[in-house]
């Protein structure tokens, strides 16, 4: 760096001491080229200045103040040549306006007070004056530039707290206009910025993450952040950081995947899907790293979360010291034998006779009887622990520290990773994958039923987006969403609680994620259908077509129990309301109803509820009409419906009437 600016200021050192010397050698217009000589002579002392400073000069504003610079001192050397014309005719012919000196003194004033505020805002932190630094001359075409330069510059050679403030202020512009944030990334802000996450106070950390969420706001932007080594900066922040900062890297993480998808790999690379997960499971549900749990133990992990709050008061009630630390040295708390007694009974009824609960009940027997026989020595015991079994949070940070962050910081962490797993997994195999191996879907299952309304909302969005990849993936979807998974039983347990509740806020993104499970679920699961089917006399439009939607991935062909599912629909009703929105319904809903109602009667054509409602009545009206007929797949599938209706319909309507 420094060799690049000694290089931009060699050039307009040398024209001011040419400039210097032809001023001395003029013989006419003495004294405007003595004004001229002491204008130069100063800008030349500060130029030099600069030079000797040149590891401390900001590199962008060096640029653009030198390039003017000189060809003010060019300028200026044309002028006080002309003062050096010998002989009278030269004199005679040689019209120097004395306009011309004054617009050079001008200009040579211009460019010491940009090169002085060049000096001064490149100062270091220990020789910088903290008052205001004022606006250069060469800010009166473009004022914001100038800003930035300074904001940038404190950056890089300000104290924590100028590069908090600095911070704040790129936040400011960032936020406000979306040209001023591609300046700040022209100007090379992001690399300071990723440098204050990694070395600041937890106040510039927090508002430079914040910037480069904001900053983030195109694929080329983002492709800057990647090249500067944004995924590595986020990755560490989650790990160590303080709780405020990662919840705002985590948020960063979710605004650069939402404008920039092919990134999600690259955060996937750097471990960055793991530590969300970790931050999601802290405090949800116990033993949540993909790492230490294999399907043996996952229904045990599951009784574990399911008492997790009832070990939460106990735990409360109790503040002695040692007991913190027994519980911090083991991962399934300090319960007493009894608790555990209990804990492994529920096990065991859930999964009877199995061989590997068995073993982890003997073991977690055994590790009660010790914990009570050497209680004395568990201190000394804890200390002796390798590190990676006395940190067991995937944050970085002591677990004594996070319990210890205040509930609406702990939420708001909970809210932003569920945000970002919700952005990286959307149509991403590998991340879906990588999610679902983990305790990822049990923390969604408890956070939709006891977490804040921000973290519901990220937890559903999530769930839908997991699923609709797991829809398209089949190997995914018989790994992750098998009915005899705890963690995917709990999810579904969940997802129809909500859409009983029919829950304004949540019904729509669970009701798509039921909808993406469709092929998942068996004959006789007959929770889901009758939920679907109330939502179709739903007022609102929008939820209504997406109960429509997921009811037709129940009834379409491509589902292996589509027959099942098209008779319970049929049993719950749902002729009547199909009906009723394809002759009524808003455009955007009659489409989807009338799809769902030719699944219906392709399949279950000889139905007497399908006859008394005169289903083919209202095919054959759908027929004649040209807007649902746009589609060619929808035409072919009327055709259908219409032609297997009038085979059992129009012969058994007789006798129905």
């Amino acid at each position: 760096m420094a060799d690049i600016v000694k290089q931009i200021l060699a050039k307009p050192i040398q024209l001011a001491d040419q400039g210097i010397k032809a001023a001395d050698e003029a013989s006419s217009f003495k004294q405007e080229g003595g004004e001229v000589k002491a204008k130069t002579e100063k800008l030349a002392g500060l130029l030099r200045q600069a030079a000797r400073a040149s590891s401390d000069l900001y590199e962008r504003p060096t640029r653009r103040i030198i390039d003017d610079t000189e060809q003010v001192l060019d300028k200026a050397l044309s002028l006080v040549l002309k003062c050096r014309a010998n002989g009278l005719m030269k004199r005679v012919f040689t019209i120097i306006p004395a306009a011309a000196f004054r617009k050079m003194w001008s200009q040579l004033e211009n460019s010491i007070g940009d090169v002085s505020w060049l000096l001064r805002v490149s100062a270091p932190a220990d020789a910088r004056d903290d008052g205001y630094l004022g606006l250069p001359p060469i800010a009166a075409n473009e004022p914001i530039l100038c800003l930035i330069w300074e904001q940038i510059a404190i950056l890089f050679t300000g104290s924590l707290e100028g590069r908090s403030d600095a911070a704040a202020s790129l936040v400011s512009l960032a936020r406000d206009n979306d040209r001023y944030g591609k300046l700040i990334i022209e100007e090379g802000g992001v690399g300071p910025l990723l440098k204050l996450i990694k070395e600041g106070q937890l106040e510039g950390q927090e508002q430079a993450a914040r910037a480069i969420g904001l900053l983030g706001r195109d694929p080329e932007s983002i492709e800057h952040m990647i090249h500067a080594g944004v995924c590595s900066v986020f990755a560490k922040s989650l790990k160590d950081g303080p709780m405020k900062v990662q919840a705002m890297v985590a948020w960063a993480v979710s605004e650069l995947t939402a404008n920039y998808p092919k990134c999600q790999d690259l955060f996937a690379q750097n471990n960055i899907i793991r530590l969300l997960v970790g931050h999601l499971a802290f405090e949800t549900v116990q033993e949540h790293s993909k790492y230490n749990i294999n399907k043996t133990t996952s229904i045990h992990a599951v009784v574990v979360a399911s008492n997790n709050s009832n070990n939460n008061d106990m735990n409360k009630a109790n503040g002695d010291d040692k007991q913190n630390q027994n519980q911090i040295s083991h991962p399934l708390g300090n319960r007493s034998p009894s608790q555990m007694y209990n804990v492994v009974t529920n096990t065991m009824a859930m999964k009877a006779g199995s061989k590997p609960l068995q073993q982890i009940n003997n073991g977690a027997n055994q590790t009660n009887q010790a914990k009570n026989n050497n209680n004395g020595n568990a201190k000394q015991n804890y200390q002796h622990q390798p590190h990676n079994q006395q940190n067991l949070s995937l944050s970085g940070t002591s677990i004594k520290g996070r319990e210890l962050e205040d509930p609406a910081t702990k939420a708001n962490m909970k809210a932003m990773a569920a945000r970002a797993l919700w952005l990286l997994a959307k149509g991403n195999s590998s991340i879906c994958r990588n999610i679902t191996e983990s305790r990822a879907l049990l923390c969604f299952a408890v956070l939709l039923e006891k977490g804040p309304e921000d973290v519901k909302y990220n937890s559903a969005m999530a769930l839908m987006e997991i699923t609709a990849v797991a829809e398209k993936d089949a190997e995914l979807r018989r790994s992750a969403f098998k009915p005899s998974s705890p963690a995917c039983k709990a999810v579904v347990d969940q997802l129809i609680n909500i859409i009983d509740k029919e829950d304004s806020e949540l019904l729509i993104p669970c009701v798509k994620a039921i909808g993406n499970l469709a092929r998942t679920f068996r004959a006789t699961e007959t929770r889901i259908i009758g939920p679907l089917v109330k939502l179709l006399d739903e007022r609102e439009a929008e939820v209504s077509r997406q109960a429509s939607i997921a009811l037709a991935k129940f009834a379409s062909s491509v589902n292996y129990l589509h027959l099942d599912h098209s008779k319970a629909i049929i049993s719950a009703g749902g002729a009547k309301h199909l009906i009723q929105l394809v002759y009524f319904g808003e455009q955007i809903v009659q489409i989807s109803a009338l799809v769902l109602l030719c699944y219906i009667a392709l399949h279950v054509p000889d139905s007497e509820e399908l006859a008394q409602a005169e289903v083919l009545t209202v095919i054959e009206w759908a027929t004649k009409q040209a807007y649902m007929n746009q589609d060619e797949t929808i035409e072919i599938l009327l055709q259908e419906a219409k032609s297997r209706l009038e085979l059992y319909q129009s012969r058994g309507s007789r006798a129905f009437y």
